[in-house]
């Protein structure tokens, strides 16, 4: 294959899922507008999110790359088999994806009490990074292994999808479980203390009510 038919056949394999990228870029941006207003409630919050989303780049763009070079090497079928090459490769890249995001909150809480900031709890932070690492990890694990598998079997080189795919997935739904945890989280810590605080002035003012007719 020449120069030029292989820039144009390139392109080709490219310009589409590119514009599907845009796309989902755009829609990632909606998502962190919503994310947004959670700020005030989770102080560091913000901080988070472009380390998270490089994270997950990072770990699955290595799983990408390993999974097109099984494929153009013949040791990976494009199909969903039992392979301990890409058993081996799945298993990590989950482990790698869901310790960064832990790490990730533990860092971030740390800078931030370092330079003067008061930031959400720990443990709120931690949650939030470990239930949307989960998510996207198992989202991203299963939507390269579909994409990258059907596009080879149309004829696509896995190499040219691999990176838009990566990016696309890991913006939307990184966005849209960062703002999943974020319910659960609010949810579990804020709306049960808040609860428990609205209980114990219910019953303070039972005892009251009881004390003055004694």
């Amino acid at each position: 294959m020449g120069f030029r038919a292989g820039f144009w056949s390139i392109y080709r394999e490219t310009l589409p899922v590119l514009v599907i990228a845009l796309g989902g870029g755009l829609f990632a941006g909606l998502v962190l507008e919503g994310l947004i207003q959670s700020v005030e409630q989770f102080p560091g919050l913000l901080v988070m999110v472009p380390v998270f989303l490089a994270t997950r780049g990072n770990v699955y763009g290595a799983l990408g790359g390993r999974i097109s070079s099984g494929l153009h090497q013949g040791v990976i079928n494009p199909e969903f088999e039992r392979n301990e090459r890409l058993l081996n490769a799945v298993t990590a890249s989950f482990i790698n994806g869901v310790g960064i995001s832990v790490v990730i909150g533990f860092i971030s809480w740390g800078v931030l009490h370092l330079l003067g900031s008061q930031p959400a709890p720990l443990h709120q932070l931690v949650g939030i990074m470990l239930i949307s690492g989960v998510l996207t990890s198992v989202v991203l694990i299963i939507g390269l292994l579909v994409l990258i598998f059907a596009g080879y079997r149309l004829g696509y080189d896995p190499d040219n999808l691999v990176g838009p795919i990566v990016t696309t997935l890991g913006d939307v739904f990184g966005m849209v479980f960062l703002l999943f945890a974020v319910a659960i989280v609010e949810a579990v810590f804020v709306w049960c203390r808040r609860d428990k605080r609205d209980w114990g002035v219910g019953r303070h003012a039972v005892s009251s009510r009881t004390c003055s007719h004694c």
